[in-house]
C-alpha cells in the first residue's frame, strides 16, 4: 500500500493525542482529535509543498490547521529552500503592521528549536510608489526553509499584500512530471512531518511553559528562534470559573502588541467565533495609558474580556513586534488573581458594554477572518 506510511503515523498520531499528559476528560480528548485532523490536512500540505527547484508559499498554519501557539493575527507562509541556489521573492507591500522574513536551517524538533540563518523585516526592504518590491537570497548552508510572516493589529482595516518565490535558474521551466516514486516519498514525508509536529509542540510546551509558576508571566523577553525585533511574555493558567485574571501592561509605541489564549494542545483557541486575543489596535486603553485584560470563564461586562471557553487551564502569551528598542521589565505586564465578583477593585476605569456590543465585536472577528483567509 503506497499510503501505509501515513496510516503507520495516524496511528501513532493517535496513541500521542489520548495519552497526553493534560487529557482529563472528554472535552480534552475532543479537542485532541480536532487537532489531529488539522495536523493531518496541514502534514500533507507541507509535504507536497517540499518542492526545493520550483517552491510557491503555502500558509503554514491557519485557523483549521493549528499548531505552535499560532498567533490569531498573522499569517503564515514558508517556502523550502536549497542551500545552493539563488530565489527571488516577490511582492507588493500590504497595509499589515509588521511584514518579516526569516531563513531557517531546519525544522522544530522535541529536542531543538531550528537555528535562525537571517532574520529581517520589510524595512530593509526596497518598496516602490506601488508597494512593489524584489528580493533576492543566496541562502546561507543550511537553509532549509524562508518563512514569512505577516500580521495584523487592525483586522478590520488593514490589508495584506501579496508575495510569491521562485528559484532564480528555473524561472519559465516547469517541475518534471509526477512519479509513483515521487508520491510515495510524499506519503513517507507527510507521515514524519505529523509524528514531528505532535510531539515537538507538546514537549515545546513543557520546555518553555509549564516550568514556569502558574498564574504568573514573565517579563518581556526575546522570542526564542531568532526573531531578533520581536519580544513576548509567557505563562500559563490554571482558574475555576469563579477567578480571574487580570493582565496589565502599558499600550506599546511599537507596532505590533497583542495578547492571546492557547489551550492545553499549544494552539490558539477559536479566536474567530470568541475573543480570545486582542491587539493594541482591538483592545480599550484606559486613560492611564494601560491596557487591563479579564481572563475569565464567567462575562466580566468589560471590553476587553478574554474567554476561556470553558479551559480551566491553557496558556497566555503577549507579543511585541518590530521593535526599534529590547524591552524591560516596566514594559511588561502585571498579573493579578482575583475573584470575579472583586474585578472592579482591579478595574480602575471600567466601562460596561453591552451585550449587543459584545455580538457585533465577534460579528467583526467573523468576517475580518473571512476575508484574511481569502486573501
Amino acid at each position: 500500500m503506497l499510503t501505509k506510511p501515513l496510516a503507520d503515523a495516524i496511528r501513532t498520531a493517535e496513541q500521542i493525542i489520548t495519552s497526553a499528559p493534560h487529557v482529563s476528560g472528554e472535552r480534552d480528548l475532543a479537542e485532541g482529535y480536532d487537532y489531529l485532523a488539522g495536523s493531518i490536512r496541514g502534514a500533507l500540505q507541507m509535504a507536497w509543498a517540499y518542492e526545493r527547484d520550483h517552491p510557491y508559499f503555502v500558509r503554514s498554519t491557519g485557523p483549521y490547521t493549528k499548531m505552535g501557539l499560532d498567533n490569531p493575527d498573522t499569517l503564515y507562509f514558508h517556502a523550502w529552500l536549497r542551500d545552493d541556489a539563488e530565489y527571488v521573492v516577490t511582492g507588493v507591500r500590504g497595509t499589515t503592521a509588521d511584514l518579516s522574513f526569516q531563513i531557517l536551517d531546519g525544522d522544530y524538533s522535541p529536542v531543538d528549536v531550528p537555528g535562525s540563518l537571517a532574520a529581517f523585516d520589510d524595512r530593509e526592504l526596497e518598496i516602490g510608489a506601488d508597494g512593489g518590491y524584489t528580493l533576492r537570497l543566496r541562502p546561507a548552508p543550511g537553509a532549509a526553509m524562508l518563512v514569512v510572516r505577516e500580521v495584523f493589529s487592525d483586522w478590520a482595516t488593514e490589508r495584506p499584500g501579496t508575495l510569491r518565490i521562485a528559484r532564480a535558474d528555473r524561472i519559465g521551466s516547469a517541475p518534471p512530471p509526477v512519479t509513483l516514486d515521487r508520491v510515495t516519498k510524499r506519503y513517507g514525508v507527510a507521515g514524519k512531518i505529523l509524528i514531528s509536529r505532535l510531539r515537538t509542540f507538546l514537549a515545546f510546551a513543557e520546555r518553555f511553559y509549564l516550568g514556569l509558576p502558574v498564574n504568573t508571566l514573565t517579563a518581556p523577553r526575546s522570542t526564542p528562534g531568532g526573531l531578533s525585533t520581536q519580544f513576548s511574555s509567557v505563562g500559563h493558567y490554571d482558574l475555576d470559573d469563579s477567578q480571574a485574571m487580570v493582565v496589565t501592561v502599558p499600550a506599546s509605541d511599537a507596532p505590533y502588541q497583542g495578547i492571546q489564549l492557547g489551550s492545553m494542545w499549544y494552539v490558539s483557541l477559536d479566536y474567530v467565533n470568541h475573543q480570545t486575543s486582542l491587539t493594541r489596535d482591538q483592545a480599550r486603553i484606559d486613560p492611564d495609558g494601560m491596557m487591563r485584560f479579564v481572563i475569565s470563564e464567567r462575562d466580566p461586562g468589560v471590553a476587553n474580556w478574554l474567554e476561556r471557553t470553558g479551559h480551566r487551564r491553557g496558556y497566555v502569551q503577549l507579543r511585541w513586534q518590530r521593535l526599534s528598542r529590547p524591552l524591560t521589565a516596566a514594559d511588561g505586564p502585571r498579573v493579578d488573581v482575583v475573584a470575579v465578583d472583586d474585578l472592579a477593585e482591579q478595574l480602575p476605569h471600567h466601562e460596561p458594554i453591552s451585550a449587543e456590543q459584545w455580538r457585533a465585536r465577534i460579528a467583526a472577528r467573523q468576517a475580518a477572518t473571512a476575508e484574511r483567509m481569502l486573501g
